[in-house]
């Protein structure tokens, strides 16, 4: 038995397109950053970040940047990587996106941060991250992974719960 109007109703409830165009990617609003490292002179950095979360045109997070041998020079932070519309447009088309930054230390050192994401799929790529440190550029290599977070209301409910107890 053929219901002719089922199809119809599937397209509009979203499970099937009108047309045969594919459908649209959902948006992203969060970016994974892998641990990066880089060597510098008799030693190396890692560079850890909690995951970028969208403000505006920029994508935002902490950083920890660990010196071996030279535990003195560690540092931690906040980092921030402006994507417009335009470059986020380009990244969900699998096209490389060059990117300007900026990041200010624990004691507030300004640092310049420049770099690009190139994609290797639908929701990750490879990033060049370039960080200025006074008189040094730090040049760091890694993986980025693109998803997208909503709070549900229980998630909701919990976290206030969380920060009104004791």
């Amino acid at each position: 038995m053929r219901l002719p109007g089922l199809p119809l109703l599937f397209a509009l409830l979203g499970v099937l397109p009108l047309t045969g165009a594919p459908l649209a990617q959902p948006e992203w609003n969060r970016v994974q950053v892998d641990p990066m490292k880089t060597s510098i002179y008799v030693g190396s950095v890692t560079l850890t970040t909690a995951p970028f979360k969208q403000a505006g045109d920029a994508f935002v997070s902490t950083y920890a940047a660990r010196v071996f041998p030279w535990l003195f020079w560690n540092e931690t932070g906040r980092i921030s990587i402006k994507l417009s519309e335009t470059d986020r447009a380009k990244l969900q088309r699998g096209e490389r996106t060059e990117f300007t930054g900026e990041a200010f230390n624990h004691k507030n050192k300004p640092r310049k941060v420049t770099g690009y994401a190139e994609p290797r799929g639908s929701d990750t790529g490879k990033i060049k991250v370039r960080i200025g440190v006074d008189d040094l550029e730090l040049i760091f290599n890694g993986v980025y992974h693109l998803s997208t977070h909503t709070i549900q209301a229980d998630q909701l409910s919990a976290a206030t719960d969380t920060e009104s107890s004791p």
